[in-house]
């Protein structure tokens, strides 16, 4: 292993240990300071296990829309990554069409609500 990379995470949690701040930070960012975050997914596959070993956390304060936004650009991420890993193009098509289904819908349940005020 010629280089290593480091990727620090922070969680500043309040007494009942509900997320306040995410901040983080790695070795090959340009950035020299912690990035403030609201939100966070990380995966790792154990092969061993053959099961995803996942951590997701929300600050307190992130908001409706923005859990909505972020969950819609981390489908089209890994839509792009299995589109790029694997021949199977098709399923990353269906994965990018179920998460501007899954965004369209939040949108209207949010018009909805508005209407309704």
């Amino acid at each position: 292993m010629s280089k290593v990379s480091t990727i620090k995470i922070q969680v500043g949690l309040d007494d009942q240990k509900v997320p306040e701040s995410i901040e983080w930070s790695a070795t090959d960012n340009k950035e020299e300071r912690m990035i403030k975050a609201k939100g966070m997914i990380v995966s790792f596959w154990d092969p061993a296990e053959r099961a995803a070993l996942r951590i997701d956390l929300w600050t307190k304060d992130m908001m409706v829309d923005e859990m909505a936004d972020f969950f819609f650009q981390t489908m089209m991420t890994m839509a792009d990554t299995y589109g790029r890993a694997t021949p199977y193009k098709d399923q990353a098509d269906d994965l990018r069409a179920f998460a501007k289904d899954f965004f369209k819908k939040f949108q209207d349940k949010q018009a909805a609500e508005e209407a309704g005020k």
